[in-house]
């Protein structure tokens, strides 16, 4: 909050204020030192007197009105500009008509611009297209024509006081975005305390819970298991807020996994962020680690990549057993993405992936290297006694940078 707070006061749009106050005052003295210079020209000085008192009030009396935008309100506005409108619509009244018409100045002279410029700081370059519109208006019915110098007067304010306002309004924009990513960060940081927190208690008790109730079995280790699955619901969210709970549940029937998936939608076009897809496969006996930011694919090729991940992680609930354990690795480089899924059974017989195929069982054949090869991907399968299985999964990357924010599931199960 103290960092948003500094941001206000360094903004950009309160010297604009400040020195508005310095030009009102100096303007002031600057009109009232031309009438002074040519009080012999003028037919009826006693109107000008009269028109200066008022100013003199007006500018010193309503000094701290311009001093911010809160206190700048439109009603102060609307009469401030009355003051400078009414000032060049008694020019004529008070000055000869041969000083008008060779192009003497205004009653209110400069001092006018100061009163569009406050428009232009309080209401962007709108208001300030509008005030000067106004100006240009009066000096026109003052002078009785449109003189060269008279246009050249009324455009010159114009265009100046609505780039004016274009800028005010572009240095707003910019401080909302900044005070906008101050607290994103400081929330960030609070989520990383908070983490630190967590992790040093809850995500222990509940690993702990987790491995009391698988030793006392019974209904304690239903409670184990529960509690295993929150704590990795609780780890991925703290970390990354990827997806709120494990959505991995058994079939019993079957003895297969059945995991809702996020799906991308093909026909969309914009890319998605492949995280999203591979996140709910985490569970208490699977590790999912993956890049702190986006990684953008092609909806068709993440949703291939995310089910050739979801066909290996099947293989080793089927073949090594349903205590093993499983890591999934995102890696996200320049041109690739690269998915790879370990586990730590026994690894697989030289030999038993070719006579699985000529049994005419094609697991790995299919579900996992024929679906990277439609999307130009390739699967590359280590396996080394003892030491577990590894499966590197390979994808290039098209030209992608815009990631589909998910939105969440939509509850599509798929059935590996």
């Amino acid at each position: 909050m103290a960092k948003r707070e500094r941001v206000m006061r360094m903004s950009v749009e309160q010297p604009l204020w400040r020195a508005l106050t310095g030009y009102r005052v100096l303007t002031m003295f600057y009109a009232i030192g031309l009438f002074a210079t040519h009080y012999g020209s003028f037919v009826r000085p006693e109107v000008a007197i009269g028109y200066y008192l008022v100013l003199i009030a007006w500018t010193f009396g309503t000094l701290p009105r311009v001093a911010n935008a809160a206190s700048c309100t439109k009603r102060f506005l609307a009469v401030d500009l009355t003051i400078a409108l009414t000032g060049i619509l008694l020019t004529p009244v008070a000055d000869a008509h041969d000083r008008i018409v060779a192009g003497g100045p205004t009653l209110p002279s400069i001092w006018t611009a100061g009163s569009v410029l406050a428009f232009a700081i309080k209401g962007g370059w709108r208001w300030a297209a509008f005030a000067s519109a106004l100006v240009g208006v009066a000096n026109v019915v003052q002078r009785g024509a449109l003189s060269q110098d008279t246009l050249h007067n009324v455009l010159l304010v114009w265009v100046a006081s609505i780039a004016i306002g274009y800028v005010v309004e572009v240095a707003r924009a910019s401080e909302r975005t900044l005070a906008r990513a101050l607290e994103i960060e400081a929330a960030t940081r609070e989520r990383e305390r908070l983490a630190r927190d967590i992790h040093d208690g809850v995500l222990q008790v509940l690993a702990m819970v987790q491995r009391r109730g698988a030793t006392l079995g019974g209904e304690a280790a239903e409670l184990g298991r529960l509690a295993g699955e929150q704590e990795v619901a609780l780890r991925t969210l703290v970390s990354g807020g990827l997806v709120p709970v494990s959505r991995v549940s058994e079939d019993e029937a079957e003895g297969a996994l059945v995991r809702a998936v996020d799906e991308p939608d093909p026909d969309d076009g914009s890319p998605c962020d492949l995280r999203s897809l591979l996140a709910p496969y985490a569970t208490a006996k699977v590790t999912f680690s993956a890049p702190g930011t986006p990684v953008p694919l092609d909806p068709a090729a993440a949703k291939e990549l995310a089910a050739a991940v979801g066909a290996a992680l099947d293989n080793v609930h089927r073949h090594v057993g349903a205590d093993a354990r499983a890591w999934i690795l995102v890696e996200d480089e320049p041109d690739e993405v690269i998915v790879t899924v370990r586990d730590d059974g026994p690894g697989i017989p030289e030999g038993r992936l070719a006579q699985a195929e000529g049994e005419g069982r094609l697991g790995v054949a299919l579900s996992i290297r024929g679906r990277l090869r439609e999307i130009g991907g390739t699967a590359e399968l280590i396996s080394v006694p003892g030491q577990g299985t590894e499966v590197e999964l390979k994808v290039p990357k098209a030209d992608v940078t815009n990631v589909k924010d998910p939105k969440g599931p939509r509850g599509k199960a798929e059935q590996r």
